[in-house]
């Protein structure tokens, strides 16, 4: 991992919610995600918690880097994965106090899918061909307020093409009690209130990895260590909510 957050070559992509290419199918789960979030948000807020908070409740020192819960979140089912960390304050973006990061494990994805052909070696295990869907900066009110993507060598993953990546969405789904139950439905709501713009900021990925490599010409841009993020957008929980709210009462 980088001692920095780069987004340097990064694509920024707008944050601003379009569902007109979205069927009534999707619509309905943007719907239920947005409720989903709101009612996690209410009963946390009962007792003064957050997000962040309940996630790093039994932490007494928070470590910049360590990834939260030790050893992630690995939904058995679904095959979903996510944890929790932070840069130190210099290197973080204004206001954020950490990031999530999500993934998804081959087990999970849909049939067909397969890894882009890349110089390196693929894992011995196949089931560690996991795909990086989204990173999800957080404030310290618990709320999101940036989406990024990564180059591939932030996390180690195995790098799919943005399209297949897309499929994979609909699949992440952290359906269990521990470490929270609140924190798994509301990152697996997330996940399915932003897909809109998490399709995008995925294609954008792509296209600043391609830029970057008709550019510079690296060996190989993948671990190009000056490619980090790839692409970001501003997000608000709110104007999102609100939105589908608003399209639902049409």
């Amino acid at each position: 991992m980088s001692s920095r957050l780069s987004h340097r070559g990064a694509i920024e992509v707008s944050g601003e919610a379009d569902f007109r290419r979205a069927s009534a199918e999707e619509l309905a789960a943007y719907a239920a995600a947005a409720e989903e979030i709101v009612e996690v948000y209410r009963v946390l807020g009962k007792t003064g918690d957050n997000v962040v908070g309940e996630l790093l409740r039994e932490v007494e020192t928070f470590y910049e880097w360590d990834h939260y819960p030790a050893g992630d979140v690995f939904d058995a089912v679904s095959n979903s994965q996510y944890y929790y960390h932070a840069h130190p304050p210099a290197q973080r973006i204004p206001e954020e106090h950490g990031h999530f990061h999500t993934f998804l494990r081959p087990k999970g994805m849909p049939r067909g899918i397969k890894p882009l052909p890349l110089p390196e070696e693929l894992p011995q295990d196949p089931e560690d061909a996991l795909s990086h869907l989204i990173a999800i900066s957080m404030d310290s009110r618990g709320l999101p307020i940036r989406l990024f993507t990564t180059n591939r060598w932030v996390t180690g993953e195995v790098w799919y093409r943005a399209e297949d990546v897309c499929r994979m969405l609909p699949r992440f789904v952290v359906d269990q009690t521990r470490p929270s139950w609140a924190i798994n439905r509301w990152i697996s709501a997330v996940v399915t209130l932003f897909r809109p713009q998490i399709e995008k900021l995925l294609l954008a990925r792509d296209a600043a990895v391609a830029e970057w490599q008709h550019d510079r010409l690296p060996p190989n841009v993948y671990d190009d260590r000056d490619l980090e993020v790839t692409s970001y957008a501003d997000v608000s929980i709110d104007s999102q909510v609100n939105a589908v709210r608003a399209l639902k009462a049409r």
